[in-house]
């Protein structure tokens, strides 16, 4: 069976940037093991795939050896597969349907803005595992649905080289790393080796953390920011009714089909 699919480019304008997803239009789910393969051979961070349920599109989302509850990046890849390439009236918001609850895409310009729930943090102590992993002392970890720890400097963040396998023995998803910035509000960097990324180019989820700190500590509800991965991706984010919208840009890089 031939299964269309799309590699969309996600928060940037450029190919080779940002972070990279596939999606899969379906007309009808798979079986869980035959997504898992499929995501799994395109070894990417995430897979998604999605199907249209009246004017609700279910969307789930795959990384090479897991289903995860919350994708931001593969979910704007999502919603550029819809806008793009298959006829979405681009003035119509874009409902998902995910285990993350209802999440919404519009365009804004050249920009998708996704809005998604607001991840609350709270202050841990893990310090002497993360100083191990990353040879740095933090000023301040949290947890939530990732760890969140937060350094002096941006070149802190730039340059650190943590111990992956230390980092896969914590029992959260993943860990975020963050720091304030002189050209943005915050940079960040994002890695998640239990779930088989060792580093995810752009984590669109991790700023439903992210601003829950860097609003409070910075006291404003917009924000700019860039995760500093070799591939690097911007990102805005804006605090409205207790929830976060998330945007930027995206750019197809492949469309074609696999035989499934």
């Amino acid at each position: 069976m031939k299964q269309k699919i799309y590699q969309i480019d996600t928060f940037t304008n450029k190919t080779f940037r940002g972070n990279p997803a596939m999606v899969c239009p379906l007309d009808g789910w798979l079986s869980d093991e035959t997504m898992q393969q499929i995501a799994q051979e395109n070894n990417l961070s995430e897979t998604a795939f999605f199907v249209k349920e009246d004017e609700v599109y279910n969307l789930r989302w795959f990384t090479p050896i897991s289903e995860v509850d919350m994708c931001g990046h593969a979910t704007l890849a999502s919603a550029y597969v819809l806008f793009e390439c298959m006829g979405h009236d681009k003035n119509e918001v874009i409902s998902f349907f995910t285990k993350s609850g209802i999440l919404k895409v519009w365009k804004e310009d050249s920009r998708y803005v996704m809005d998604f729930p607001i991840q609350a943090i709270k202050s841990c102590d893990i310090s002497e595992q993360i100083e191990v992993s990353f040879g740095i002392k933090p000023i301040a970890i949290f947890s939530s649905m990732d760890y969140i720890i937060v350094f002096e400097d941006e070149e802190d963040v730039l340059n650190a080289k943590p111990n992956l396998t230390l980092l896969k023995e914590l029992d959260l998803r993943a860990v975020c790393i963050t720091a304030k910035s002189k050209e943005y509000d915050f940079v960040t960097r994002f890695f998640a080796p239990k779930i088989g990324v060792n580093e995810d180019p752009v984590t669109g989820s991790a700023f439903t953390q992210l601003v829950s700190y860097w609003a409070d500590v910075l006291e404003k509800n917009e924000l700019s920011a860039k995760q500093v991965s070799k591939r690097g991706g911007e990102i805005r984010c804006s605090i409205k009714n207790g929830r976060v919208e998330i945007s930027g840009d995206g750019v197809k890089y492949l469309e074609g089909f696999i035989e499934v």
